[in-house]
């Protein structure tokens, strides 16, 4: 038995070396890439070559070649999805560190406009004034913004109708 075991690795390793193209070509059909055909042949090579053919006899060589190689074959392309399920793709990866600050464009035209608004509310009556900038930056009510400046609530509201309205005739004015 011992002979019969060295003469099946000796016919693993003859189909193998002689039928390469063949065994390749079969292979790149049934996965689909070249690459992966090969890649597949050449480590059942390395299977081949450690595994003891005592252990099992082979009676077709290349049917047996094309078992390994074709599952190792499908190991590659379950690891290979795997893998690129596991792995972020480099739109995503450029999504999440993409820079968000302002392109030197749009930071001239907002520090621009900002200075406008500036000048705006500096032309305003200090009430009007007061009125929307507790409204807009504090977040205050009407009834919080009355108290303040100790005026009604109605007299708030005339306050930020011509703090309104005059920031908007100053954009078009420059605008």
């Amino acid at each position: 038995m011992g002979t019969r075991a060295t003469d099946g690795k000796k016919d693993l390793y003859w189909t193998y070396i002689h039928k390469w193209p063949l065994l390749r070509d079969f292979l790149k059909r049934r996965v689909g890439s070249h690459d992966l055909a090969e890649d597949a042949l050449q480590e059942a090579w390395f299977r081949l070559a450690l595994m003891d053919p005592a252990a099992q006899p082979i009676r077709d060589p290349q049917a047996y070649i094309l078992r390994v190689a074709g599952n190792i074959a499908i190991d590659m392309i379950r690891k290979e999805s795997r893998h690129k399920e596991a792995c972020i793709s480099d739109d995503e990866m450029l999504a999440t560190v993409a820079d968000t600050a302002p392109s030197p464009e749009n930071y001239v035209i907002d520090r621009d406009q900002l200075l406008q608004l500036a000048v705006a509310l500096a032309e305003l009556p200090r009430p009007a004034r007061a009125a929307l900038l507790l409204q807009r930056c504090d977040g205050l009510s009407h009834r919080r913004i009355s108290e303040k400046l100790g005026v009604s609530e109605s007299m708030v509201a005339k306050y930020l109708a011509q703090a309104l309205r005059h920031c908007r005739d100053h954009f078009r004015r420059i605008g």
